[in-house]
């Protein structure tokens, strides 16, 4: 009796185990393989998570949906409520004109393809603290790439650079988006979070740079296979 309950136990043990490890391999699996979108990705995670803790680790009923979905719509609310907010801002600019002016002013001062990505750099990180990532990506990248171009980068190596530098401005106060999505799930305020952001800034911060003056590490997998 005792052997079979030992093998009952490893047995739910690796079950449990391997569900666990199981996620990353489908979320992860399915974006990198084109069967869904990151943002999808969120809500497979979601239902696989409902799975697996209703009918492998069986410590999900359906008494615990309801603080569960509570906890999720305040959350999202935050969030949504944050990238409202930042659209808006990011709509007041363009209808501004600010985006073209600065353009046109980055394109008389800057002479070379190295100072030009270094302007665009500190710009997008500076946008990318104030504005949505995808708000920004709408309003700045068809003024700056058509720039880049002529400067001789690359569209796909230019894309990178845009993309890595608003997600770096996603975590970056005051209106880092992932920022308070963590601090919502972690219950934890924005200034007990910020003292830890330095050196993940840093390594971002060193990989932009990386991506910004080897071409190679974006060009690389394009240029073998094209």
């Amino acid at each position: 009796l005792r052997d079979r309950e030992e093998r009952h136990d490893f047995t739910t043990a690796f079950r449990r185990a391997w569900a666990a490890m199981l996620m990353p391999v489908v979320v992860i699996g399915g974006i990198y393989g084109g069967v869904f979108t990151p943002t999808e990705a969120s809500a497979v995670a979601v239902v696989y998570a409902l799975i697996v803790g209703g009918l492998v680790y069986r410590e999900l009923g359906f008494d615990d949906l309801w603080p569960i979905f509570k906890q999720s719509v305040i959350s999202t609310t935050t969030i949504m409520l944050i990238i409202a907010a930042a659209t808006l801002f990011s709509f007041l600019i363009s209808r501004s004109g600010l985006p073209s002016d600065v353009a046109a002013w980055v394109t008389q001062v800057f002479d070379s393809p190295v100072a030009f990505l270094l302007a665009v750099n500190v710009m997008l990180l500076m946008v990318g603290m104030f504005i949505e990532t995808s708000a920004a990506i709408l309003v700045l990248a068809p003024i700056f790439t058509p720039i880049a171009v002529q400067y001789g980068i690359d569209p796909v190596h230019f894309g990178l650079i845009v993309v890595v530098n608003l997600a770096l401005g996603m975590f970056t106060p005051p209106l880092g988006v992932n920022l308070f999505a963590a601090c919502a799930v972690a219950k934890l305020s924005i200034d007990q979070l910020i003292p830890w952001l330095l050196r993940f800034v840093l390594v971002v911060l060193a990989c932009l740079m990386a991506i910004t003056y080897l071409p190679w590490i974006s060009l690389g997998l394009v240029d073998l296979l094209y």
